[in-house]
């Protein structure tokens, strides 16, 4: 992590970290092994986006990694694979523990800038809404993990870059 502080607005669910926030975790808080079986915590581990990113693009049908690509373009490739998940993660706070939002829709400031955000922006037609919502629906049930939080909502997360 950087200093310069950052924002992002993002709709979706806030999943927590140093501190997960959903149900499959074990008796000490960590992510529990037995519910989420894609997730491994050793220390030589990728971290939990680069996980999460692997396991929902493996379900979609892009299982190529850098070290399995044919020929050029695989972070072309892989960019559009994630793209066509719908979702992104988002990570914020400060410090050594990030926390981890899982989005539809992002959009992110930096340090030095103002950003107009219009109401077209936050508040889409329903229907924009609902693929919204059910593509989050089919992520989070891939990924095999149930959020406190009772449904998406836009949540408002401080980092630094």
């Amino acid at each position: 992590m950087g200093n310069s502080p950052s924002a992002a607005l993002a709709y979706g669910y806030d999943l927590g970290g140093e501190g997960w926030k959903f149900r499959e975790v074990d008796e000490y808080g960590g992510i529990d092994a037995e519910k989420v079986t894609w997730y491994d915590d050793s220390e030589d581990a990728d971290d939990f986006i680069t996980q999460a990113e692997r396991h929902l693009l493996a379900a979609a049908g892009f299982t190529e990694t850098w070290e399995t690509r044919v020929g050029d373009g695989f972070f072309k490739r892989e960019s559009a694979a994630k793209e066509r998940l719908g979702v992104t993660f988002e990570r914020y706070s400060y410090g050594e523990d990030p926390m981890y939002v899982l989005a539809a829709k992002t959009i992110s400031v930096g340090d030095d800038q103002a950003l107009v955000i219009g109401k077209q922006d936050v508040a889409p037609d329903l229907g924009q809404f609902l693929e919204w919502n059910r593509t989050l629906k089919a992520a989070l049930d891939t990924l095999g993990i149930t959020p406190e939080q009772e449904s998406p909502s836009w949540l408002l997360c401080a980092y630094y870059s």
